[in-house]
């Protein structure tokens, strides 16, 4: 059966769009850009943002501005930026990990990632790493598993932030343990509780459990990861030790998801011109993630993988809609 032939009108509206996204690429950007950050000026992860508007501003040519939009664990930054007009000037620099977990933690929850959210680069991985005081006897997890198996429900581990609890819930339920949970409101509040042995272990972000090993307090037995971190080569993964789970964090540079191709493009250009600088590499390495240099496609599946993977793993965890 023929296909019913387009009106002249539809063509000519059809080539007038097609001409304003090929015009506005060729002069994008011809503004000041923005970079929103879900976090307070000065905080851990606001200094990635600051890192990388630094390096944009010689590749634009352009001033790049960073806005702070800290609350709601990072949904205000998500939803302004969604809501930001689809030309490119304004670039949301976020973990996606934490706007897919976002999608199953924050109750009614306004911003549908899948539909208005466009990966336009990624920038790194990292993982939540399992630890014990380096005073303790483990040396493997195998030693850890089969102490915590012989304490029973006596047994606890500690953490400070969702991804970790998830991780040592996964850990938990896949190797048959009745340890207890014990949620802290800072990573480093545990670190007592570890020593002294009332908190069995901990699963923690890379950036304080990399610097608390490098001190001695802290042994790294495995990373949440699917694959092993080129920042913490010799530590191996969840998966590879028979308990699989990717529970791998990532940060990415976000636009809203009507954003033209061809500035989408760009901006992927630009970022990744960044990240295969060896200072970049030595800077994200220093804060326990890897460079991931990608395309939009391959950071929007990774985003849709997220938000399918994280609706079993906030179940697995008993974790709350808030809000």
């Amino acid at each position: 059966m023929a296909r019913p032939a387009l009106s002249p009108a539809v063509l000519i509206l059809l080539a007038l769009l097609l001409g304003v996204g090929a015009s506005h690429a060729e002069t994008y950007p011809a503004q000041d850009i923005h970079l929103i950050s879900a976090f307070p000026p000065g905080s851990g992860a606001d200094v990635m943002v600051r890192y990388f508007a630094e390096k944009l501003r010689p590749l634009t040519g352009r001033t790049i501005l960073v806005e702070n939009k800290p609350g709601a664990g990072g949904n205000i930054a998500t939803e302004y930026a969604v809501r930001a007009k689809p030309d490119g000037y304004t670039i949301f620099v976020h973990a996606g990990n934490t706007v897919a977990s976002n999608v199953h933690l924050i109750r009614n929850n306004p911003v549908d990632p899948l539909k208005e959210i466009q990966i336009a680069a990624t920038i790194n991985r990292q993982a939540f790493m399992l630890a014990v005081d380096a005073r303790r006897p483990w040396q493997t997890l195998d030693q850890l598993t089969a102490h915590l198996r012989e304490r029973g429900d006596k047994a606890s581990y500690g953490a400070a932030a969702n991804s970790g609890l998830i991780m040592c819930a996964l850990y938990k339920e896949a190797a048959h343990l009745a340890a207890v949970e014990v949620n802290y409101r800072m990573a480093q509040d545990q670190l007592n509780d570890m020593a002294s042995g009332t908190v069995d272990f901990g699963c923690n972000d890379p950036l304080f459990t990399l610097a608390q090993a490098r001190e001695g307090r802290l042994r790294i037995l495995a990373v949440a990861s699917g694959t092993r971190l080129a920042s913490a080569p010799d530590v191996p993964t969840m998966t590879e030790l028979g308990y699989p789970m990717d529970l791998a964090g990532w940060f990415a540079a976000m636009v809203p998801a009507a954003t033209p191709r061809p500035v989408v493009d760009k901006i992927n250009g630009w970022f990744n011109t960044i990240l295969a600088m060896q200072e970049t590499r030595v800077f994200l390495r220093n804060a326990g993630g890897d460079p991931w240099i990608s395309t939009p496609e391959e950071g929007q599946a990774r985003l849709a993988k997220d938000i399918a993977d994280w609706e079993t793993y906030v179940r697995i965890a008993k974790l709350k809609p808030q809000g």
